[in-house]
């Protein structure tokens, strides 16, 4: 699954000895301390955000080395135009019970660059999101995987509210300047995504509108499908008489994950069958010889 997460970012200046180092084992060429600006970035964290998601604290060391040499841009748009900075060192730091990626990267100082460094020095550029592939949600209210235990993001059980937590790391892409981060405090110090881009937005960016059609058509004729199942059991409850209302039925139905829900279809058929058994409304003729009167013959 594609993740974006966001952040924010703090500036730092001119660089190190050592962050010089780091940073032409990035850069074809050798730079001087004078040619680059470096910014520290609080890339992603542990932490619940506005969507309801939160990574992994277990994640977070393997998805700070994906984001080593990953390439910084703006408003996630994926062209050699948009890339301005570069990150050539992160660590995975702890601070008051919270766990989160630090990051350091590069700009390279003169021309239309110099906007940039000034906008963040400025406070202006300061939210970042970034870009990742994780290979995991599990729900944190049962530990299943996200999607097929019936909670939903955001909802509370039992006072928890659930959310999907990120594990796996399969791939970092980039980091990115946006104006609304999903994760409140990325940015010029955090990043994991500003705006989470719906699928819809990614098939017409990159030419799949067919496959998006395609899927779309699918997930509506799921979608009636789970609606006709779910009306099935809450039918097949009330013709039990299980003294449970009809509201109560439905949003148990609705919160029962799709495999459960089939089970329990056909454990409620199956009762019903025992306690209404089909019978024929017309008795065989018992071995009697049926009399015809023969006058209606033809």
């Amino acid at each position: 699954m594609q993740i974006k997460k966001g952040t924010e970012a703090v500036s730092s200046g001119a660089p190190t000895a050592a962050q010089l180092e780091a940073i032409n084992a990035q850069a074809k060429a050798r730079l001087s301390g004078e040619q680059v600006y470096v910014f520290s970035l609080r890339l992603c964290d542990d932490q619940v955000d506005r969507d309801h998601e939160r990574f992994d604290d277990a994640a977070l060391p393997g998805l700070a080395r994906l984001f080593l040499g990953k390439t910084g841009i703006l408003d996630h748009r994926w062209s050699a135009d948009n890339q301005v900075a570069r990150i050539f060192e992160t660590q995975v730091v702890k601070e008051k019970g919270v766990s989160y990626i630090k990051a350091w990267a590069y700009i390279r100082r003169g021309g239309v660059n110099e906007e940039l460094i000034a906008d963040i020095e400025a406070g202006i550029k300061k939210e970042v999101s970034v870009g990742c592939a994780m290979g995991r949600a599990v729900c944190s209210v049962c530990g299943s995987e996200y999607g097929t235990c019936g909670h939903r993001k955001g909802e509370s059980y039992d006072g928890q509210v659930c959310c999907a937590v990120l594990q796996e790391p399969l791939d970092a892409y980039e980091f990115s300047f946006v104006a609304v981060p999903a994760q409140p405090d990325a940015g010029v110090l955090k990043a994991m995504g500003g705006k989470q881009r719906h699928l819809k937005e990614l098939a017409e960016e990159f030419g799949a509108q067919a496959e998006y059609r395609a899927l779309f058509q699918q997930a509506q004729l799921g979608q009636r499908y789970r609606k006709e199942l779910e009306d099935n059991v809450v039918r097949l409850g009330l013709a039990l008489e299980l003294g449970v209302a009809e509201p109560v039925l439905r949003s148990v139905a609705q919160v029962t994950a799709p495999e459960d829900l089939l089970a329990l279809k056909a454990a409620l058929e199956e009762r019903l069958a025992e306690w209404m058994p089909v019978t024929m409304q017309l008795g065989g003729s018992g071995g009697k010889k049926e009399c015809v009167e023969s006058g209606f013959l033809i």
